[in-house]
């Protein structure tokens, strides 16, 4: 594997599932995979289960990580080609790419969305820019409308807790105080398309992601139809795609609680805002996913890791 920056360079996902249940069982299998190799991380946003999970990931291959949080510690980059350089940026993407990869075998990205320019984001300027000008292998870890390390997550945590045939799974839209990006809610749709579930999205009318990703998979618009004889919930909260990165308003009737959840398992990606997103009865239920979702980040690294190493 060449790179990994969107949820479908998984070629058969239930073989990866499979894969990262191997390397759950003996972290340490492959230690020596990665020795003499460094994985570069650059960080233009915040994280806490990116920047862990995939710096474990690294050691438990025995690669040597480096991190750099590129918005404070880095001179700051232009993306735009043929610009007159004479504002805030110093450096340009074609330099910073090239000159990273000479201290790189694999880069890692992480850069949000403006929520601004929607054009701008569908381009993932930032992550394609690097998959232009570095000169090895790319991983994103979340851009601004994917994040396939989390997609890859929550399919794996699902298949690990699957009792039914055919589950039913359902991507509930929750409220928040501010406006969110879309990448999580997107990866994990296209992570769904890929399983045997039965898979709806429920969301205020408004809140409708892009139809391109939600292709034939079935929108309510009532959140209590939608959830009926659901096995898991994942909720999310994420701005508006049409008006795009608006927030049309914050209903707190959509909040997640155990009443609405039933005997299903609840799943969210972490940061979680108790009493806003899902109620704490929830989340300090046994019906909580949430923190062996986040330990699961790790293997999900861990396969992407191995897979770009096998094709060093």
């Amino acid at each position: 594997m060449k790179k990994y920056t969107h949820i479908n360079d998984i070629d058969d996902i239930y073989s990866w599932i499979k894969a990262a249940n191997n390397i759950k069982s003996d972290p340490l299998k492959d230690l020596g995979l990665g020795k003499n190799k460094t994985l570069v991380m650059l960080f233009f946003n915040s994280s806490l289960r990116t920047r862990l999970s995939t710096q474990k990931a690294a050691l438990n291959l025995g690669m040597n990580p480096i991190i750099m949080n590129v918005s404070g510690d880095s001179w700051a980059i232009e993306f735009a080609d043929e610009t007159i350089m004479n504002g805030n940026t110093a450096e340009h993407i074609k330099e910073a790419a090239a000159v990273v990869s000479q201290y790189a075998d694999v880069i890692a990205v992480r850069a949000f969305p403006s929520l601004k320019d929607k054009e701008k984001d569908e381009n993932e300027f930032v992550i394609n820019s690097f998959l232009k000008y570095a000169s090895v292998p790319i991983v994103n870890m979340e851009s601004s409308i994917g994040h396939p390390l989390q997609g890859l997550t929550d399919a794996i945590t699902i298949a690990e807790h699957t009792i039914t045939a055919r589950p039913k799974v359902v991507l509930s839209w929750a409220p928040h105080i501010k406006a969110l990006p879309h990448a999580v809610g997107n990866s994990f749709i296209q992570a769904m398309q890929k399983m045997d579930v039965e898979f709806v999205i429920t969301n205020p009318e408004g809140y409708d992601l892009n139809p391109e990703i939600t292709k034939n998979t079935p929108i309510f618009h009532n959140q209590s139809v939608a959830l009926k004889e659901a096995d898991f919930v994942y909720a999310k909260n994420w701005s508006s795609y049409d008006d795009y990165g608006k927030v049309l308003k914050t209903d707190s009737n959509w909040m997640i609680t155990k009443e609405k959840l039933g005997s299903a398992k609840f799943m969210h990606c972490l940061p979680v805002r108790r009493n806003v997103v899902v109620e704490d009865a929830v989340l300090d239920s046994d019906n909580s996913l949430v923190i062996e979702q986040a330990n699961n980040r790790t293997f999900a690294a861990q396969l992407v890791l191995k897979k770009i190493l096998e094709n060093l």
